[in-house]
């Protein structure tokens, strides 16, 4: 059994280790009676690495990153993550309360609505100081300290700490949730659409705030989306799903300007004529 001990953020981790995965998913699947969520997936994601699961609606890709961030229990198949002191553990031996550790240190989960990332009725500051005292942190003026530095990384204004998201726009609320998983530096973030339902003006401004935040801290990603463009932008590397199965994997740039897949041809050529 993994000790919560190991997930500390304190705890820096050993020399990178390009050869090694952060995180290793195989076989994974998902049914819900006798519909397939996800069948059989397998990857690996290194350190600092973007990748995305894209398809249409109902292809599995949420189901998928629901079952590796451990919010959701799959059916068979594994999922393990390297720790920060270079152990690998598969996250469903972990108890309960190590996996929820986990998400509020070195992992963070980055919800398409961003209502459900987020306490609405306590003050934007509140909203990233409580995943810093989650770790242990009790000082509240470094804590609020914290806050104001974070809300200005995602360009919300220090006047508006004290403010509850539901005052705040829709990309002000998902900006808020960004910095709220950011503050306490986790290595691994997932994220489920983060542009979905957003102006295309203020995706656009968000991407480019995201582009700038995880090639700056380094990040691992998995992002779900249904949007080509923002995979083109965000990821290093792509899996395409349909039906619950992987039809075509490899480096975005490849996979998006040569589809080996009659599905993928499908779905890229579908959204160029958009």
């Amino acid at each position: 059994m993994v000790s919560a001990d190991t997930l500390e953020p304190s705890v820096q981790p050993g020399p990178p280790s390009a050869e090694k995965p952060l995180l290793s998913v195989e076989g994974l699947t998902r049914v819900y009676g006798k519909r397939i969520g996800c069948a059989d997936v397998s990857f690996e994601l290194f350190p600092g690495e973007v990748l995305a699961v894209v398809g249409e609606s109902g292809s599995g890709k949420t189901t998928l990153l629901n079952c590796i961030s451990s919010r959701l229990a799959p059916t068979c198949g594994t999922v393990h993550y390297r720790m920060r002191d270079g152990a690998s553990a598969d996250i469903y031996k972990m108890s309960e309360a190590e996996r929820r550790y986990l998400m509020r240190t070195d992992w963070g989960f980055v919800h398409q609505n961003p209502i459900d990332g987020l306490r609405m009725t306590v003050s934007a500051g509140a909203n990233v100081g409580e995943r810093l005292m989650a770790v242990g942190n009790r000082h509240y003026g470094n804590i609020r300290r914290a806050a104001i530095d974070w809300l200005a990384r995602v360009e919300i204004g220090e006047d508006r700490v004290d403010d509850q998201p539901r005052t705040f726009s829709g990309g002000m609320r998902q900006r808020l949730q960004i910095a709220r998983n950011l503050v306490t530096e986790p290595r691994l973030v997932f994220m489920d659409e983060p542009t979905g339902g957003l102006d295309v003006s203020v995706q656009a401004r968000l991407l480019d705030l995201l582009r700038g935040l995880v090639s700056d801290l380094g990040l691992a990603v998995v992002v779900v989306t249904h949007d080509l463009a923002v995979a083109r932008l965000l990821s290093d590397r792509m899996i395409v799903m349909k039906d619950g199965r992987v039809i075509e994997a490899g480096l975005t740039d490849r996979v998006l300007d040569d589809p080996r897949a009659p599905y993928t041809q499908l779905l890229v050529s579908s959204i160029l004529q958009v």
